[in-house]
């Protein structure tokens, strides 16, 4: 296929059908203006902010009250309020549907499944609700759940949500330093986790990690067992002050949900991302920002209609569950899926897209990188004709698979490949179904984001890599990091790099045709399969370890992904055998995450440092894929980065 030709492009029909074509007409009618395509409506809708976001309030029926200001201090950045008179809830706006179809489908691999109507929910929720006041929790209470994800977990979230309580999540999968790094700083009131999990066919048992998580959150008045495994009162029996969710719930029949609204910038959740030091970073994303934003997302650039079928690959710790669990704002179904997307192989994921008519089939690039590799054809072996959309995400897609797609699992479909993160609970770049796909190219800017890419000195660049920023303030920037109080390290996080403009740390590059090309991050933070974690996690663990001085950890671009690298500089006479590189591996994957673990660890004589004493990632990884090392005079040692030229180990 020749490179100057789209690999899809929307027919008049699907044009005509999509919400953004609507939402396009609105705002020609309410500027006074007409648009010639998705272009002049992005720079509108970041021309006029006010008149952009209240026109997704209205368009996507939020409810609530709006109140007479859109923004205040909008060149401020942070400092910007969006919607400052406004009175809201969250879980009120993702409940507005009842009735007996279907709020979520759930999978646990081949061992578990149920489904949930509207009512159901309303009602569990209601029991959850209820439950949490009678543990005395109130708005700005924190409650932390280590869960797969299923319907219990969604459920929780909104019960939480509908009384103004502050909610945080990570998957079961994480170790205890892992979790408590997390759930430590924030002080929660409730812990809900499960008796365990399914993995790759197995019973994965956690007990013994609840307890001991359970009994260092301090602040704790209860801990709830869901059920999963079948022996969550037998889990429950073993923890203080635990008790089996069924159990827990018995006393309260359902009853009409009710929901405190509270401003807009009130926060609904707490995400982790983890930097190169330190414990992870606390993010708290108000509940105003986190909807509207999700809502814009998915009914203009998801193209979400009421009873769609909306699956994203997600676990609880990743910031997609939280995109996921919004699209009951927007009326669509929830296919929920746990477990590993290979087992027992790698049809599964589409055997539950035919089986559930989805229309949103959501997933990451090194599923879709597997599945090639694989030598799967859905194409052949699979109807999807229900999937309109099919999206990707955690990391760049490469040119290859999006053509794979298109050769490999269906040829008329909309393939969205989008970028963001957990800073933003969102989307810098998404799809536009109005719009051709390119090979290689994410569609184009989120509308209401002032998205570019930028050189060194803060200029505006095209065709060429830089920094990704947004230059103007928007509804879903954090409301701030937890334990922050005068905004330093939010400030340092994102703002350090460019007076008042958001630069997100990644390498960007605008394409001819207005799309853009992510290449990875510009900053040390790893992004393995996607998720994106923290080289202090893994310092934190195997700097432990008697045979190691120091660590230092790199992602090296390696086969349409990223791999995790661990450089170690040992004590005197301590080998890197078999026996160590187990243990180190043993040790992160049990203190930190199986996701932290290298894929290889290389022994090297010296790491280099700055003049201030900062080990150098940056350099380190450009050194290793063959770039120009930048500000070599920085370092207290520059000879040491030849000891990672062209090294053997990391060539296959």
């Amino acid at each position: 296929m020749a490179a100057d030709t789209p690999l899809w492009i929307p027919t008049q029909e699907r044009i005509d059908a999509a919400p953004l074509t609507a939402f396009m007409k609105a705002a020609e009618a309410k500027a006074g203006l007409a648009f010639s395509g998705y272009a002049e409506l992005h720079r509108w809708s970041i021309e006029d902010r006010e008149a952009f976001w209240s026109l997704v309030w209205d368009f996507c029926d939020l409810v609530g009250d709006k109140g007479e200001r859109k923004l205040v201090d909008g060149e401020r950045m942070p400092g910007a309020s969006f919607f400052p008179d406004a009175r809201l809830n969250f879980a009120e706006n993702l409940l507005k549907k009842t009735g007996g179809g279907p709020a979520i489908v759930f999978r646990g691999e081949d061992k578990v499944e149920r489904r949930l109507s509207w009512n159901e929910l309303h009602a569990l929720t209601s029991r959850l609700q209820q439950l949490f006041l009678s543990l005395g929790v109130k708005a700005g209470d924190r409650v932390a759940a280590m869960m797969p994800n299923m319907p219990e977990a969604a459920a929780a979230m909104l019960a939480a949500a509908s009384i103004g309580a502050v909610w945080s999540s990570c998957s079961p999968d994480f170790g205890e330093q892992g979790v408590l790094d997390r759930f430590g700083q924030i002080e929660p009131v409730v812990f809900i986790a499960p008796d365990g999990y399914w993995y790759n066919g197995k019973a994965i048992e956690v007990a013994d990690k609840v307890r001991a998580v359970a009994g260092k959150l301090a602040t704790l008045r209860k801990v709830l067992i869901v059920d999963y495994l079948g022996t969550s009162a037998d889990v429950a029996a073993t923890i203080d002050e635990a008790a089996a969710l069924e159990e827990a719930l018995s006393p309260f029949a359902a009853r009409t949900v009710s929901f405190e609204r509270l401003p807009f910038a009130h926060p609904l959740y707490i995400l982790f991302s983890s930097g190169t030091t330190g414990i992870p970073k606390c993010i708290v994303h108000s509940a105003g920002g986190t909807l509207i934003q999700h809502v814009k997302e998915h009914r203009l650039h998801a193209g979400l209609l009421d009873g769609d079928r909306l699956f994203y690959f997600t676990t609880c710790g990743w910031m997609m569950w939280n995109w996921l669990v919004s699209g009951l704002a927007s009326g669509a179904t929830l296919l929920l899926y746990d477990g590993s997307p290979f087992y027992p192989d790698g049809n599964v994921l589409f055997d539950f897209a035919d089986a559930e008519k989805m229309t949103y089939f959501g997933t990451s690039a090194k599923f879709i990188d597997s599945v090639r590799k694989a030598g799967l054809k859905p194409i052949a072996s699979h109807d999807l004709s229900s999937v309109r959309t099919l999206s990707s995400t955690g990391s760049p897609l490469s040119p290859e698979d999006f053509r794979f797609v298109y050769e490999g699992i269906k040829k008329d479909v909309h393939l969205a490949s989008i970028s963001g993160g957990t800073d933003i609970v969102s989307c810098f770049v998404l799809g536009v179904p109005t719009e051709p796909v390119w090979s290689g190219e994410i569609q184009g800017p989120g509308l209401g984001l002032a998205v570019d890419v930028w050189d060194d000195d803060g200029k505006p660049i095209r065709q060429e890599k830089g920094e990704l920023v947004c230059t103007k303030a928007f509804p879903s920037m954090p409301a701030g990091f937890w334990n922050d109080p005068e905004g330093k390290k939010y400030h340092a996080a994102y703002f350090e790099r460019f007076d008042n403009v958001w630069c997100h740390g990644d390498f960007a590059e605008w394409t001819a045709h207005g799309g853009m090309v992510i290449h990875g991050r510009s900053d040390a933070t790893l992004n393995p399969g996607g998720v994106r974690i923290g080289t202090a996690e893994i310092y934190n663990q195997v700097e432990q370890m008697p045979e190691i001085l120091e660590a230092l950890c790199i992602g090296q671009d390696f086969d349409n992904d990223v791999r995790v690298v661990l450089f170690v500089r040992l004590a005197a006479g301590a080998p890197l055998d078999e026996d160590l590189e187990k243990r180190i591996r043993a040790k992160i994957r049990s203190g930190a995450s199986p996701r932290h673990v290298p894929a290889r660890i290389v022994a090297v004589t010296d790491i280099p440092r700055t003049k201030s004493g900062k080990i150098t990632e940056l350099a380190v990884r450009d050194m290793v894929h063959g770039r120009a090392v930048k500000n070599k005079e920085a370092l207290a040692n520059p000879e040491a980065l030849e000891l990672f030229r062209e090294l053997p180990q990391l060539a296959s």
